[in-house]
């Protein structure tokens, strides 16, 4: 009963929030059919992360509300369905939309609310509201509570954004994403997830979408175990480019067994030492102008 079944729902938008809706219902129902305890939708899903080629003004009115239709609708599912569900949105807000997950337990209870704080400000993104922060939550699933936290897309490239999950106690970071998961960006989420000894779950959108090309993947963190020789692969599950829901298997119990034991995480960090970390001053040759 230790293994959590982690449905990514790799799917492209339908078109019309309304369509995304029932797309995204029937894609949970479909994943609940395969055995999962949490699906995870890829990035902003409510209107499909179509907010490039457009005015400004005609992408920020399909903003929708944390606590309007879209998120009920997949709240009052999570319930039926007993499971946990991860959907995102472009929420509305002031004084711009933010880029948002929103975590569902499987009694339908909102148990995590995350904006995306590493906004991509070189691109549409500049015209978003970022978030203010990390946190983790206590997601009580069929298989027993599970410490989970989210990251989305850039988000993934700060190793300061897991390691704060991970200094919270983050077991399970689910990432929504929407871009080209090339072999670099793979190798981030592998060495995240390897550094912080916790498992990471990223969904894509397939290829079918423009500049994104599926490759969802699952990794759980776990590169040493008493039994094997040497460093075992961390990667449970890595999508191709093809629409579809892809279903991993997280061992629990042998993660858990591994954080106790392994040397990375929290264990030898020398914090006292750490103090540039949080100096703002941003030197050549990275300064950038569009940097709010």
């Amino acid at each position: 009963m230790s293994t959590l079944r982690i449905a990514l729902l790799q799917i492209a938008p339908a078109g019309s929030l309304q369509e995304n809706i029932q797309k995204g219902i029937d894609a949970c129902r479909q994943a609940k059919e395969l055995g999962a305890d949490i699906a995870l939708f890829p990035e902003m899903w409510s209107c499909g992360y179509d907010i490039y080629d457009l005015p400004v003004e005609e992408w920020q009115c399909k903003a929708v509300d944390l606590d309007g239709e879209f998120s009920a609708c997949f709240g009052a599912l999570a319930s039926q369905l007993d499971m946990a569900i991860a959907v995102t949105l472009l929420e509305r807000y002031e004084p711009a939309p933010r880029n948002t997950v929103v975590l569902f337990d499987r009694h339908g209870q909102r148990q995590l609310v995350y904006a995306k704080v590493h906004t991509c400000d070189f691109g549409a993104e500049k015209h978003l509201t970022p978030g203010d922060g990390f946190s983790v939550c206590r997601l009580d699933t069929a298989k027993g509570p599970v410490t989970v936290g989210a990251m989305i897309c850039y988000d993934r490239e700060f190793p300061e954004s897991a390691r704060l999950l991970m200094l919270q106690g983050a077991e399970l970071v689910l990432v929504p994403n929407a871009c080209p998961m090339e072999i670099n960006r793979l190798s981030q989420l592998r060495g995240r997830a390897y550094e912080n000894m916790m498992a990471i779950a990223t969904c894509n959108y397939p290829a079918s979408v423009p500049d994104c090309n599926g490759g969802s993947s699952v990794f759980d963190g776990v590169a040493y175990l008493p039994h094997l020789p040497g460093s075992r692969d961390t990667c449970l599950l890595q999508a191709d480019e093809e629409e579809g829901i892809y279903i991993a298997q997280l061992d629990l119990e042998q993660l858990r067994q591994y954080r106790q034991e392994e040397v990375h995480g929290n264990a030898y960090r020398r914090p006292e030492l750490y103090g540039a970390l949080l100096d703002r001053e941003i030197k050549a040759p990275f300064i950038r102008e569009d940097k709010r």
